[in-house]
Parts: structure tokens; C-alpha cells; sequence
């Protein structure tokens, strides 16, 4: 009876087993028991792979001998493909390389700068070895093929110069799908957005934008926009505007334009400057007294919801630094690294996906934004000062001697200063039941409310404009700080607003995924470490040898009766 009982439950096991398996050939599931769910992918991603029909190839670059927080890296994107391969109706190819291994350094150099001119960067880091460490070049990129086409994609996101990596690590982690998937989608459906900046009225010159442009130019088609010439067929063409630290005064011919664009469902981001403030004006005329810049744009803001003030924020908490000369030291000029406050760096809301996990973003005198009730338009701050700050209406004047001045604490306590707002919903329109401006023969529109659309306003004309190099005229990249040798979050910033204005299906919300880095205690590990060594070590020995005594007596008294 028993054995029989044996032999059924056996059958009962392997029946069910088999079951198992047939279910699993026709319905697909996988299960994570994260605490983050760091292995689920989020319905849009799968929607994408589900739909897509191209075979697809993805090359990734991160292999070879890599440092600990790499590996950790290499971890996440070899998760994160298996499930992208998983999903896919279509084949998905997955190839892991190290581009660099066994070459000579003529030769690494040769393949970094081909790589280079396809969007592919390289990045030195330090790898410990058995005796001692050496510089080891990573390449944390990865190539998606699909249709003829392909895209470079980068992994390590927001990476500074100046430190460590590990946090950055962690957020290119919790950015891998977000980054994956965009890239994958552009690839499939072979959309490149048009995005123009605007260089009618004294912008940033194409040198000042050379980095933003190469950037975007990656994955968008980029030019600028003369808004004197432009018509509307070309304004139909555009899907976003860049209007990046105009000078001159805009024409009512020229926000005309702009009022189309939006009414069309135009995307814009505006990043202007309403006071004349400049350090080089400081260093080469020992002064400047900052005034009002007229840009005749206050009407067409305050329709929209929004209003850049003419004033200038200082921040002497959280402020980038700036070179100062100390006088001459053997012929040679010496120069010195000294906080500036009225170079604030911009802490981003945390709630909002554009700015999400974003560093601090570097601005240079730049003003307050208000928002103005607007009906069918939301606003949200997305980026702001510390609560340590002063403003300073204009005209103010400015010298270099301020860096020794001795600030009062008192008169910097104060509420978050906001320098950038989001805008979004349906617009109304500026020229709404007025006449044409000169040069608008026929009306573009009659729409009086704009189709559904966004556009950001930030109080600064510097935040997109990168450095120039004084030794050969070449440009740095954006974000990046030649004096302080620090990497902010302006190109992060960047193409975090280009991906939300010009992708529909809102993939930037993917962002939003957390995964928690669960480091050991280190101080803890310290204090503790005699205790854990000899949980670890001699506490098994002991309870060896006891089982081992024990076991002799019981058996020593078992046999003995």
C-alpha cells in the first residue's frame, strides 16, 4: 500500500512537471521578486518589442576586464537585453565585444577616434590589479542595428570628471531602459525630429551651440532657423525651437512666426537672458554696471503663462567658481579658483521626469521666472536655487574686487529661487484679433488656442552654451568646466527636454525606475569585524568539532547497552 502511495505521488510529479512545461511553451511569464523590480520591463517597452518585425542586432562594447562598478554595469545591460530578447516577436541579436582588447595603443587610438566620429565615447578609468593599478580605457556604449540602420547608445550617463563614478554607475543603471528603448525606437520607425535654433536676433554663435548641435545632431536633423526668412512651410517642417540667449530685440513679424509655431503644436524652449550682466565685461572693463535687456518678448510670455524678470539671482551656497588673477609670479600671471555667486547651480525638481536624476545645472547671472494664470495651460517648476540666495533688481553694478567681499548670512536666508518653468496644454494666441505684422501678406492661422503642446521657460541664455578652448579655438563639451575641471548637468538637461518634446509616447516617464545600490556598512564592517570573523571562521569549527563529540558519545552509548 505504501509503495503504491510512492509511485503516485511520483507520478503526480512529473505529470505536473510536464504540465509545467507545456504551459511554458505557450505562455510566456517571467517573475521578479525584487524589491525595485530592476528586472521588469514597463508596458511600453514590451508594446515596442511585441509590435516590432525587424530583426534586430545589438552590439555592446562594455566587456573584457572591467573595474567592480562597470562589472555592476555590464550586469544590468546583459539583464536587461536577455529580457529585451525575450520579448521581441522579432530575432534579437546580442553581441558582447571588447573593442580595444589586444591592440597596441597606436592602434586603440585609431579605433577611439573612428569610434568617436560615430557617437561612440570612450572613458580612461582605474583597474586594480595584483600588482597594484593601471589605467584602463572602458568603452560603455552599445550600437542597435535594425533596418540598415543604426544608432549609438550611451551607458554611463552623467559621468563627472572630477570624482568617483559609483553614483553615476547606479543612475546610468536605473537609465538603461529608458535609454534602450528610445534609441530602439528611433532605429525601428526611422522618425529624426527637426529641431532648429533660432539666429535672427544675436543667438549663440554656432560655436557657442557646437556641442549641443553634434549632440542632438546624433539622433535629430539640426540646423538653424532665421526667423526674417523662414516660411511657413518651413515652420511646418520644425518640430521644436531653440531660442538660445537672443540680444536684439524680436520684430512683431518675427513673434508672429513663433505664435504659428506654437499654435501648430510647436514645441519651444526658451532660454533667454533679460539683463546685459557678462564676465568677460568684467575682466576686460574692471565693471560693469547689469541693466534691463529689452528682447520685446514680456507680451507674448505673459500669453503664454510665464514672465522673466529683470533681476539677477546670487547663491552663495551652491555656486560654480570662476578664475581670478592674483597678481604675477615670475613673468607669469597666477590665477585662482574663487566661488562666484551670482553662478548658481540649479538644483532640479526631483518629481518632475525631465529633470529626474539630473546633477546640478550651471547658470551664469541668471533671473527669476514667474508663472501667470493662463486657463488651459499647466505649469511646473523644474529647476531652482538653493533657499540661500538674494535677488538684485537692476541696474546693479558688478566688479571682480566682490569675489572678497564679506557676506552677510542674514540677507541670503530666503526661499528656492525658480529659474526654469514648464509650460503645457493649449496656448492662446498672442495675435489673436490683431492685424498682421509687416511682411504677413496672407494670415498663417486663425486658430485662437494652440493645438495640445509644451515649451519650457528658463531665465538664463547660458545654460546650452558650451566653452571654447583659448589655445586652439575648439569647443567643450556642454556641461563641462574647464577651470573647476567639473561636469554639470546642462547636456543631460538638454537632451532630457528634446526627448520629452519630441517623443509622443512619453518613454522619458521610464526614468523614473529606482534601483537601490545596497552597500556594506563601512563603518559598521569596522566596528564589527573581529565579530563576523569569527562567526565566519571559528564558529563553524566549533560546531564541527561539537557535532563530532557529540556523535562519539552517541554512539558510544547507543552500542554500549
Amino acid at each position: 500500500m505504501a509503495k503504491n502511495k510512492n509511485w503516485i505521488n511520483l507520478i503526480t510529479i512529473v505529470a505536473a512537471l510536464i504540465l509545467l512545461n507545456v504551459i511554458g511553451h505557450y505562455y510566456f511569464h517571467r517573475f521578479d521578486f525584487t524589491a525595485d523590480k530592476r528586472f521588469t520591463l514597463s508596458e511600453k517597452t514590451k508594446a515596442l518589442l511585441i509590435k516590432n518585425q525587424k530583426p534586430i542586432t545589438i552590439t555592446v562594447f562594455l566587456d573584457g576586464q572591467l573595474p567592480p562598478a562597470f562589472k555592476r554595469l555590464q550586469a544590468g545591460v546583459k539583464d536587461l537585453l536577455s529580457d529585451y530578447k525575450a520579448y521581441s516577436n522579432a530575432e534579437v541579436k546580442l553581441v558582447y565585444v571588447d573593442p580595444l582588447a589586444g591592440l597596441t595603443t597606436e592602434e586603440q587610438d585609431t579605433v577611439i577616434y573612428n569610434m568617436a566620429q560615430d557617437g561612440i565615447e570612450a572613458t580612461r578609468t582605474t583597474l586594480k590589479t595584483e600588482s597594484g593599478t593601471t589605467e584602463k580605457i572602458v568603452v560603455p556604449a552599445a550600437v542597435i542595428e535594425a533596418d540598415g540602420k543604426q544608432m549609438p547608445v550611451k551607458l554611463l550617463q552623467n559621468y563627472n570628471v572630477a570624482g568617483g563614478y559609483e553614483e553615476n554607475i547606479n543612475r546610468s543603471i536605473e537609465n538603461l531602459e529608458y535609454t534602450f528603448t528610445s534609441s530602439l525606437k528611433k532605429v525601428i520607425n526611422g522618425y529624426n525630429p527637426r529641431i532648429g535654433f533660432t539666429e535672427s536676433n544675436e543667438e549663440l554663435t554656432d560655436l557657442q551651440l557646437e556641442d549641443a548641435r553634434v549632440t542632438l545632431a546624433n539622433n535629430y536633423i539640426v540646423g538653424r532657423v532665421d526667423l526674417n526668412s523662414i516660411t511657413k512651410e518651413g515652420l511646418d517642417k520644425l518640430n521644436m525651437m531653440i531660442i538660445a540667449k537672443p540680444k536684439k530685440p524680436f520684430t512683431e513679424t518675427e513673434k508672429y512666426k513663433i505664435n504659428y509655431f506654437v499654435m501648430n503644436g510647436g514645441r519651444v524652449l526658451w532660454s533667454i537672458d533679460q539683463n546685459n550682466a557678462d564676465l568677460e565685461n568684467l575682466r576686460t572693463q574692471n565693471g560693469q554696471l547689469a541693466t534691463a535687456r529689452d528682447l520685446n518678448l514680456d507680451d507674448v510670455l505673459f500669453m503664454y503663462g510665464a514672465r522673466v524678470n529683470y533681476n539677477i539671482i546670487a547663491d552663495p551656497a551652491n555656486n560654480a567658481e570662476i578664475p581670478v588673477s592674483t597678481g604675477a609670479v615670475g613673468g607669469q600671471n597666477q590665477m585662482q579658483l574663487v566661488p562666484w555667486s551670482y553662478y548658481p547651480i540649479l538644483l532640479p525638481d526631483t518629481v518632475h521626469s525631465v529633470v529626474k536624476k539630473l546633477d546640478g545645472v550651471k547658470s551664469e547671472f541668471p533671473s527669476t521666472v514667474d508663472t501667470i494664470g493662463v486657463k488651459g495651460v499647466s505649469k511646473s517648476y523644474i529647476l531652482s536655487t538653493s533657499p540661500y540666495n538674494k535677488v538684485f533688481n537692476l541696474p546693479k553694478p558688478f566688479s571682480l574686487q566682490m569675489v572678497a567681499e564679506q557676506l552677510n548670512p542674514q540677507e541670503f536666508q530666503s526661499t528656492p529661487q525658480h529659474v526654469g518653468l514648464m509650460l503645457e496644454g493649449n496656448f492662446p494666441s498672442v495675435f489673436a484679433g490683431r492685424p498682421l505684422p509687416a511682411g504677413i501678406v496672407q494670415p498663417f492661422t486663425n486658430a485662437m488656442s494652440s493645438k495640445p503642446t509644451k515649451m519650457i521657460v528658463i531665465g538664463d541664455g547660458d545654460i546650452f552654451k558650451n566653452q571654447i578652448s583659448e589655445k586652439d579655438g575648439s569647443a567643450f563639451p556642454l556641461g563641462f568646466d574647464r577651470y573647476s575641471q567639473r561636469t554639470f548637468g546642462n547636456k543631460a538637461l538638454l537632451l532630457n527636454i528634446v526627448d520629452y518634446f519630441t517623443d509622443d509616447d512619453n518613454l522619458i516617464s521610464l526614468r523614473n525606475k529606482e534601483v537601490k545600490i545596497r552597500l556594506l556598512d563601512k563603518a559598521k564592517i569596522k566596528l564589527d569585524k573581529t565579530k563576523w570573523q569569527f562567526i565566519n571562521v571559528v564558529a563553524p569549527l566549533l560546531l564541527l568539532i561539537f557535532f563530532a563529540i557529540f556523535q562519539h558519545y552517541y554512539r558510544k552509548y547507543k552500542y554500549a547497552k
